[in-house]
C-alpha cells in the first residue's frame, strides 16, 4: 500500500485531501497541531495522526522519524494568510508567521521526507498546495503572494535539482476556496470571512483534493507541472463577478 503524508490535515483543504487519498487506497500519515480533530479524522480514514508545527524544526524532524522508511507522497498543504495591510503598513510578525508556514515549512518537510521517497520508479511525488496568488497579485496581499511566489520559486526549483529522478513534482493553485482561509486571516470575524465569498460561488475543499488525487495516479512517467483551479466566478486573483440581492 502506498503511503502519503499530509500537513495542515485537521480541516479545510488538508482534510479533504485524506479523505480522498484514503478512499483511493492510500494508506494516510495525517500531521497538524490541532490533534483533537486530526485524530478523529484518522480514525476516520484508517490512517494515523502525529503532531505537527511546520514552523518549527525539531517538530518536523520528530514527525518525520515516526514516518516509515518509505513514503511515497507528500502533500505540502500548511500554510495560511494573515492580514491585508499595504507594504508600508507591513505587520512584521504576520509576515514572518506567513513565510515560516507557508515557504520555510515547506521546505523543512521536503527535507525530512526526502530521504524517505520512494525512488523505486513507480511513482513518488510532492504536490505543494499554491494558491491564484502564486499567479498574481492583489491589493491587501503583499505578505500572501509574496510567500506564495517564493512556493511556486521553489517548487520550479525541485523539478530542476531533481531532473533524471524518478520524483514527480507539481503545484496546485487554487483561486476562492470555501474553508477556514478567511476566517484565520480576519482574525476570527466571521462576518468579515463570509463577505469574501458574497454573492458568488466558491470552490470547496473536495474541489482541490480532487486535483491532488487526479495528478497523484497520473502514471508514473507522467508529471503534472501545474494545475490552476478557479470558481467559475473568478476571473483573477481580484475579479469575481457578485450576483445582485434581490430587491
Amino acid at each position: 500500500m502506498k503511503i502519503a503524508v499530509v500537513t495542515g490535515a485537521s480541516s479545510g483543504i488538508g482534510a479533504a485531501t485524506a479523505r480522498a487519498l484514503a478512499k483511493t487506497g492510500f494508506r494516510v500519515i495525517l500531521g497538524a497541531r490541532r490533534m483533537q480533530q486530526l485524530e478523529a479524522l484518522a480514525k476516520e480514514v484508517g490512517g494515523e495522526a502525529f503532531p505537527l508545527d511546520v514552523c518549527d524544526t525539531e517538530s518536523v524532524r520528530k514527525f518525520a522519524s515516526r514516518l516509515p522508511a518509505r513514503v511515497h507522497l507528500l502533500v505540502n498543504n500548511a500554510g495560511g494568510a494573515l492580514g491585508l495591510e499595504p507594504v508600508v503598513e507591513m505587520d512584521e510578525s504576520k509576515w514572518l508567521t506567513m513565510f515560516q508556514s507557508n515557504v520555510l515549512g515547506l521546505v523543512r518537510m521536503t527535507r525530512e521526507i526526502y530521504p524517505l521517497l520512494d525512488q523505486s520508479g513507480e511513482g513518488s511525488h510532492i504536490i505543494n498546495i499554491g494558491s491564484v496568488a502564486a499567479l498574481e497579485t492583489y491589493l491587501g496581499g503583499a505578505g500572501y503572494t509574496a510567500c506564495k511566489h517564493a512556493v511556486r520559486a521553489i517548487t520550479e526549483t525541485m523539478r530542476i535539482e531533481w531532473l533524471g529522478l524518478p520524483i514527480r513534482v507539481t503545484e496546485i493553485d487554487p483561486g476562492l476556496v470555501e474553508t477556514e482561509f478567511s476566517l484565520v486571516r480576519f482574525e476570527g470575524d466571521a462576518v468579515r470571512a463570509k463577505k469574501v465569498y458574497e454573492g458568488m460561488t466558491p470552490l470547496v475543499a473536495e474541489d482541490v483534493a480532487d486535483a491532488v488525487v487526479w495528478a497523484a495516479t497520473r502514471p508514473p512517467h507522467v508529471n503534472i507541472d501545474q494545475i490552476l483551479l478557479k470558481p467559475r466566478d473568478q476571473a483573477r486573483a481580484d475579479r469575481v463577478y457578485r450576483k445582485v440581492p434581490s430587491p
